[in-house]
Formats: C-alpha cells, structure tokens, sequence
C-alpha cells in the first residue's frame, strides 16, 4: 500500500485489504493494536519483527511462513521473528 498511496492512514490500509480480501503484511505494530484494541478488521495480519536491514533473512522467514500455514494465515494475526512464529486469531 505504501508504493501505491504512501499518505494512507492505517486505518485506509487496512479498510483496503478488507475490500480486496488480502492478507496485509507489515512491519507496523499499531495494527494489531488497531484490530485488539480498537475493532479493526483485516483478513489477516503478518507482522514481520526482524531487523529492516536483514532482507535476506526477513524474505526467507516470511517464504517459510507462508510454507508452513499457507491459507491458515487468514483469520490470524502472524508475528514473524528471526526464531520464531506467534499467531492468535482476529477478532471476529
């Protein structure tokens, strides 16, 4: 979303990935908080928590997140780590 309206809220984000039925991949925390805290609704959330300088690392564990829960990553909001993954399912 940031290369194709780099001025849209979070919130813009995420009603978009609503309406297209996309899972939103990012490295923004406010969007879990936005789904726990405020009502917030997405497909689904994958939060890559790994260093933004590491893009080899963060391509190769996000490939093996998408391996490992495929379609499962709908529904749940995805922390990815260098070690490991966390998942809890969205509010429904």
């Amino acid at each position: 979303m940031a290369e194709i309206a780099p001025a849209a809220s979070d919130n813009e984000v995420m009603a978009l990935a609503q309406r297209e039925g996309r899972l939103l991949l990012t490295e923004d925390k406010d969007f879990g908080d936005l789904v726990y805290r405020h009502g917030g609704q997405a497909p689904g959330i994958v939060l890559l928590r790994i260093d933004p300088a590491m893009h080899a690392l963060k391509r190769e564990r996000l490939e093996a997140a998408i391996a490992r829960f495929g379609e499962d990553l709908f529904g749940r909001y995805m922390i990815v780590e260098e070690a490991r993954f966390r998942s809890r399912p969205m509010r429904a």
